[in-house]
């Protein structure tokens, strides 16, 4: 009798076959954003399964953000929000214990890169826009709305950049900087104006359509929150804190 060599295969759950060629559909361009899927009774009919697995299945598709219902409980295809994508990947780097280290390495290339692409294809809308969140901050004294609003403006940068993919990738690292920046704002007096400082160069270097030097204040910029960072004590090896992401725990993110 010859040796058992590989490990008996698990069967997929039913629910998750209902998902998944649905999920195939979609992502072959068979079913696009805003086409109607019908009604749960109508999956039922049409996959041969019961009611229940049909339910489970949608509520995985849901939670990607694949599909939407409407007041009708109808099916629709959507496409996912940048949010709900970019909460639930800064969740699993919290889980996944990831260190400040890492986030900053990251944030260094994606948030350089977004800058590079910005200074090249902003328009004179972008340009308004950028400063009109600058106005904003400028006016700003309580240290946690601040935060939102330097988040907003690194957010908006990255449209003005026109590229999705950086887009989507820098946010959930952003997602991880907005409250570690209002620690820094608490303990260290001179962060909120050095980082004024560096959204009106960011965006005279994208009114220039100057991506080197867009590219580079970016790079100072994110290097002062290391400074800014490690003054208020803070280690770059230690994992992110969990209290850094309760933010991220979002109404409706599971929906």
């Amino acid at each position: 009798m010859e040796p058992n060599r590989f490990e008996r295969l698990a069967p997929t759950p039913t629910y998750q076959r209902v998902a998944e060629a649905i999920e195939n559909d979609i992502l072959g361009g068979k079913l696009q954003p805003g086409d109607r899927i019908g009604t749960e009774a109508d999956l039922v009919r049409q996959f041969g399964v019961n009611r229940s697995t049909v339910r489970e299945g949608i509520r995985l598709l849901e939670q990607g953000g694949l599909i939407r219902r409407d007041q009708s409980r109808r099916l629709y295809v959507s496409l996912p929000r940048y949010n709900r994508l970019a909460t639930r990947v800064s969740r699993a780097l919290v889980l996944h214990q990831v260190t400040f280290r890492e986030v900053w390495e990251a944030a260094m290339t994606l948030e350089a890169a977004t800058a590079e692409a910005a200074a090249a294809r902003a328009t004179p809308e972008d340009i308004a826009a950028l400063e009109d969140n600058l106005a904003r901050m400028a006016g700003i004294t309580d240290h946690q709305a601040f935060c939102e609003a330097d988040s907003d403006f690194h957010a908006l940068l990255a449209r003005v950049s026109k590229n999705r993919v950086l887009e989507l990738a820098r946010e959930p690292v952003g997602l991880l900087f907005t409250p570690t920046l209002k620690m820094i704002m608490d303990q260290v007096d001179t962060a909120g104006p050095r980082n004024l400082e560096a959204h009106r160069h960011l965006i005279e270097a994208c009114r220039s359509h100057d991506p080197a030097t867009a590219r580079d204040w970016m790079r100072r910029h994110i290097a002062d929150w290391r400074r800014g960072f490690e003054i208020a004590g803070k280690s770059l090896d230690d994992p992110i804190e969990r209290t850094f992401a309760t933010h991220l725990a979002l109404p409706g993110a599971y929906r």
